[in-house]
């Protein structure tokens, strides 16, 4: 095999260029080096044995890969470091000079501004602050097409040739292998009028069977999205209102305070999720076929291109309000029957298996029988958030099998965004400018494991486990603390913001994890003890408030100190009130404990934050679900009751938007294929989460 290629000195180009005729075997290849061993979770510290076995074995394989033709395939290039001050800008997802001056310096090319910017992508953009770098910069993954750098500059090719594998640094792929949106995925899988179909997995019935999915969080749309699009007859059944009334009951409840049941903070089209952050962050592998398909099919329906690259990417309600619209629209367009304001009341048992579901206005109280009407189905995909708390105790009735989930509560911390971001990022603070600078808007997040030595656990709720951890959740720069009750009653809190992340304060959740050893005075409620343990203090924070949705808050300092300062509390974004309160008070001495000693522990990690300014506000309980509802691992069926599909965050099974989306989307191609709707195997159209597209995760 032969090309043409200039000759030249590698260190200098001359205006005269001349080609000649070289074959592949003839290039003196430099040998294959040693690969960098690193641990990204444990730097500059001794690795775990399972750790490094793990490396040495990812090592051994990268070695063994042949790179049969080094005209062609993929080159990712991590960890490109661009200086802040030479980037653009955070908003910017475009190969700009410097990027390039970064990768010359990995391809060892003389002069960077003859790279095209077409032979390269960006994959993924960070912005790295920490303290030990020399200056801020930002942080790149680069993708580096082989045979479109070749054709565009064939002088990089004398650089390129020696290029050789370094684990965490440079990888080589044969093909892109871009995961692509869901609906796109599904539509290549469809079978065509006349029978051909390329996946040979999906099926055409005359008869459409017939699936409730009850619940519109993202578990619950992308249930409905792959069921629709596969040929089901979907009913999508959501308690609370579609968004544009959700917001104005939202707006009642923020201006007037009054609160509507079933269409607040948590109930209603989108989920919880769609007022708060935004967040798409995940854990399950940010790089995975699934996560991408769910990130693209978000970008299909209306968000911005950025979170397919952002390190930390994120929404904000003001741009969840529009993407949910379309996708409701798309899913109207698909057949998908669409009941708002729908309550679940019960499920329609008979010889063991789910028939049906009983619904009723969700205006009306609940009980009342009078507007009760029966839906049969041939299959419920129960797609409810962890506030839900009616349907768990209708599950109880029926002996579904749920069991208690460790889970972590605590209280919201407050601090004034331009602190954050001095804390941060020192002088380079005044380049946020209110989210519309070139560096983000400051964050952070926290942890710390409290041991049995560093507090006592004498209490009316003393648990016996002493070993718990701290953790900063749900941060939120920018925003504001906000009413997620569903209960008058009852007071807990969550955190929001907008896109741009512009509000003068960011928040915190600071919570303690709980487990079910600690339900001791709850064990009457069986498998939903967890539940009436989070009640239990969002009934004392209300108390602490004195009613009417005020939320008690004490300065951080006094929290510590276990006093209450006469002075008055600093401005807070909550905007139903605050009232000075002992929240010192509020929970068990263990977990007050715990707390005070992991704040302590958070102020060296970020110099600053205790502060006069700081204003914890409680309380924080709706952390994850506390209960945990079984079903079999291949299926998603319960373990307890057929026909019925618990998937979600609510039933306990996922941490957020994406992880939610991604449990959905598993659950609709198991439900399909169970329903003969479709044949193969789920890994035949959409990896397992866990599965990396090609590359190692980054």
């Amino acid at each position: 095999m032969a090309i043409s290629t200039p000759t030249y000195h590698p260190l200098h180009f001359s205006p005269t260029i001349t080609t000649r005729r070289i074959h592949l075997h003839t290039i003196p290849f430099a040998p294959r080096k040693a690969l960098l061993t690193t641990c990204a979770r444990r730097t500059g510290k001794r690795r775990y044995p399972s750790e490094k076995k793990k490396l040495e074995k990812i090592k051994k394989e990268l070695l063994k890969t042949e790179i049969r033709n080094r005209e062609e395939g993929y080159w990712r290039l991590s960890k490109l470091s661009v200086p802040a001050h030479k980037d653009p800008g955070k908003d910017f997802i475009g190969v700009s000079l410097p990027l390039l001056e970064a990768i010359a310096k990995v391809l060892k090319f003389p002069v960077a501004p003859m790279l095209p910017e077409e032979a390269f992508t960006v994959v993924r953009k960070s912005f790295d602050a920490r303290k030990v770098l020399k200056e801020p910069a930002f942080v790149y993954t680069v993708d580096m097409d082989v045979k479109k750098l070749l054709h565009l500059e064939p002088r990089t090719w004398d650089f390129i040739s020696y290029l050789e594998p370094k684990l965490g640094f440079v990888e080589y792929r044969e093909d892109e292998n871009a995961p692509t949106d869901l609906v796109d995925i599904l539509d290549k899988g469809k079978v065509k009028i006349d029978g051909s179909n390329p996946f040979n997995g999906f099926t055409y019935s005359e008869k459409r069977p017939r699936v409730a999915v009850v619940g519109s969080g993202p578990s619950g749309l992308f249930a409905a999205l792959v069921l629709g699009e596969i040929g089901a007859d979907v009913t999508l059944i959501e308690r609370g209102q579609p968004v544009e009334q959700r917001g104005r009951d939202i707006g009642a409840l923020v201006v007037r305070k009054i609160l509507s049941s079933e269409s607040n903070f948590c109930f209603g089209e989108g989920g919880a999720g769609t007022w708060s952050d935004g967040k798409l962050v995940t854990r399950i592998g940010r790089n995975s076929d699934s996560v991408q398909a769910v990130l693209k099919t978000l970008v299909q329906f209306g968000a911005p291109p950025n979170i397919l690259v952002d390190g930390k990417p994120h929404l904000g309600t003001d741009k969840l309000v529009p993407l949910l619209r379309n996708f409701r629209h798309y899913l109207l367009d698909l057949g998908v029957d669409i009941k708002f304001n729908t309550r679940l009341d019960n499920l329609v048992v008979e010889n063991g298996q789910v028939k049906g579901v009983v619904v009723s206005n969700a205006k009306n109280e609940p009980g009342c029988n009078s507007d009760q009407e029966k839906l049969l189905f041939d299959a419920v995909v129960l797609a409810v958030g962890h506030s839900a708390r009616d349907v768990y105790s209708m599950l109880l009735q029926h002996n579904i099998e749920m069991v208690p989930k460790n889970f972590a509560v605590g209280l919201r911390i407050e601090h004034p965004q331009e602190l954050i971001n001095s804390i941060q990022y020192s002088e380079l603070a005044n380049e946020v400018q209110g989210g519309r600078g070139r560096i983000p808007v400051a964050d952070y997040k926290v942890a710390k494991y409290v041991g049995g030595d560093e507090f006592n656990t004498e209490s009316s709720f003393e648990s016996g486990v002493e070993n718990r951890s701290c953790y900063s959740f749900c941060m939120c720069p920018g925003g504001q603390v906000v009413l997620t009750s569903t209960n008058p009653s009852e007071l807990c809190i969550n955190g929001m913001s907008f896109s741009r992340r512009a509000s003068k304060w960011a928040n915190s959740a600071l919570v303690v994890t709980v487990s079910s050893d600690e339900f001791d005075s709850f064990r009457s409620h069986g498998p939903l003890a967890g539940v009436e343990f989070q009640r239990e203090f969002e009934r004392r924070a209300a108390e602490m408030g004195g009613g009417n949705f005020v939320v008690p808050a004490q300065r951080v300092t006094d929290f510590l100190a276990e006093t209450l300062s006469d002075t008055s509390l600093p401005a807070s974004s909550y905007r139903l009130g605050v009232k000075a309160s002992r929240l010192h008070n509020l929970f068990p001495a263990h977990i007050t404990k715990a707390l005070q000693y992991s704040i302590e522990m958070f102020d060296k990690e970020l110099p600053g934050f205790i502060t006069t300014d700081a204003l914890l506000h409680g309380v924080e309980t709706r952390t994850s679900s506390p209960v945990q509802i079984s079903r079999q691992a291949d299926t998603c069926e319960s373990t307890s009751l057929k026909g019925l599909y618990p998937i979600g965050e609510g039933a306990g099974y996922a941490g957020g938007i994406v992880s939610a989306a991604v449990d959905g989307m598993f659950c609709g191609f198991a439900l399909a294929k169970e329903l003969s709707l479709y044949r193969g195997d789920v890994e035949l159209v959409l990896r397992k989460a866990q599965k990396q597209t090609g590359f190692v995760k980054y």
